[in-house]
């Protein structure tokens, strides 16, 4: 069985699965990644060094822009020396999943 969206929803928000590169030549996402598992996860690209959290405060900031949220809503609830990445965006779960669909969908045109 597989998961096609690296989006969960929670009774106070979304839970995203991100697979992080550092260091990478550009900032943003590179589409959809799957694990062993067969779940989705956002394959983003971030341009900062992964030294003192400093990649994480530039993919939250990222996201934060690319969602139109503040940054104070995101939260890196797992993962923050690893590149698998969960992060919480809190709000209202039914508009929050809607709108990152509808983002996922313009993100991965091609």
């Amino acid at each position: 069985m597989t998961d096609d969206s690296p989006f969960v929803a929670l009774p106070d928000g979304v839970l995203v699965r991100i697979r992080l590169t550092p260091k990478a030549g550009h900032n943003g996402c590179a589409g959809l990644k799957r694990d062993g598992e067969g779940r989705a996860w956002l394959d983003m690209r971030i341009t900062a060094v992964p030294e003192k959290g400093k990649a994480n405060a530039a993919l939250l900031k990222w996201l934060a822009k690319a969602w139109r949220c503040p940054v104070g809503a995101l939260e890196i609830r797992s993962g923050q020396t690893d590149r698998n990445k969960q992060v919480f965006l809190s709000g209202e779960t039914a508009a929050l999943l809607a709108r990152l669909e509808e983002w996922l969908k313009g993100e991965i045109r091609q």
